[in-house]
């Protein structure tokens, strides 16, 4: 009789103790979450609706080019962009030296009329189309709506000496970019990507490295960019007047 009443003792104290449920999310799944949820965070810090719903701008500003580290030049430059792939350049500052861009052509225009500019003849021209095919903008409103879209946290890192947390975006095409974001402001950071040479099938790294943000129209807009090509600074962007919205012919 005691090792019966033992045992429903037993038997009565197993019953009153739940197994945990295993967790529906698996690591994978886990990890997407919480790349997504700093991409969203991401957004609403650029503006939310205001940077997803953005047509088109209009920007002044100066860009300088560099070699060997130092900086060779200085110019004007007068942009208007247009969602999802029309951009318009105007040079010098008669903006007597025009660059378009229509999807995946290029143009210039000059006193000689309009000339179509060949990517496969001018680095500079595939470099520009490269840059917009992996932009800020396409990747957070375009790659990110596309079927089989994959977000991954990298954990954090470092961005010029200060933390963030690296994200990386892939697409469909299996074409990704990483994205240092700031856990304060939650801004981008720094935005890298690579592609392969078409000539020497080298692996190509781009870099490029945002600051001075500015809240414009409800935008937040990064005044300062710089680009760095394999290691090497390419160019800066310093942005000096820019409205969105405008809705140009």
């Amino acid at each position: 009789m005691r090792i019966v009443a033992l045992l429903c003792l037993y038997l009565t104290s197993m019953a009153g103790q739940q197994t945990p449920a295993p967790s529906s999310a698996g690591p994978t799944q886990n990890n997407q979450q919480k790349a997504r949820a700093v991409v969203d965070q991401m957004i609403q810090a650029l503006g939310g609706q205001a940077y997803l719903t953005a047509q088109d701008y209009y920007a002044e500003g100066r860009s300088g080019s560099f070699h060997n580290e130092s900086l060779v030049g200085w110019s004007l430059y007068y942009r208007y962009w247009k969602w999802p792939n029309k951009e318009r350049t105007e040079l010098t500052k008669q903006r007597d030296i025009v660059q378009l861009y229509l999807e995946d052509k290029a143009y210039e225009i000059t006193y000689k009329g309009i000339q179509p500019m060949d990517p496969e003849k001018e680095e500079r021209v595939r470099q520009g189309i490269i840059r917009r095919h992996y932009s800020l903008e396409n990747v957070v409103r375009g790659w990110l709506n596309e079927p089989g879209a994959l977000l991954l946290d990298e954990g954090p890192s470092l961005s010029e000496g200060q933390m963030a947390e690296k994200i990386t975006i892939i697409n469909a095409k299996n074409e990704s970019v990483t994205l240092l974001v700031s856990p304060e402001t939650h801004l981008p950071m720094e935005k890298r990507f690579s592609t392969r040479d078409p000539r020497y099938r080298d692996r190509d790294e781009e870099t490029t490295i945002y600051g001075n943000w500015k809240v414009i129209q409800g935008i937040n807009t990064p005044r300062i960019t710089l680009t760095r090509h394999n290691g090497e600074t390419v160019s800066q962007q310093i942005v000096l007047n820019i409205t969105y919205n405008n809705h140009p012919s």
